[in-house]
């Protein structure tokens, strides 16, 4: 069965940090770039970060660049994504998805529950 489960997520001030999980199994994890999305209330999905964790490539979002950096840790099967100098409107539930292929436009084909991260100012 394959499984993506978030965890991480909590409230947090303006300015501080959070270090969101995601832990996979069920799949090749070497196959796959695993992905961190989020949905904002009445807002749509956007894209985050993304890494192949076969060669450590990664992507950012420009809204996130330069304080949000996602690491793989293959031996776990587990993607973390740091989350630094948080602002109010970073607010939302952040799922991890995995896709053949990195980028935050590809196909994802799995993807997790969802950790909810509160910013408050």
């Amino acid at each position: 069965e394959v499984q993506l489960v978030e965890s991480g997520g909590g409230l947090v001030q303006a300015g501080g940090s959070l270090r969101l999980s995601c832990a996979a199994s069920g799949f090749t994890f070497d196959d796959y770039a695993i992905g961190w999305f989020r949905q904002a209330p009445g807002k749509e999905r956007e894209g985050v970060s993304c890494i192949d964790s076969s060669d450590g490539s990664t992507y950012y979002a420009d809204s996130v660049k330069g304080r949000f950096t996602i690491s793989s840790d293959n031996a776990k099967n587990t993607v973390y994504l740091q989350m630094n100098s948080l602002k109010p409107e970073d607010t939302a539930v952040y799922y991890c998805a995995a896709a053949r292929g990195l980028g935050l436009g590809k196909l994802y084909d799995y993807w997790g529950q969802g950790t909810q991260v509160t910013v408050s100012s």
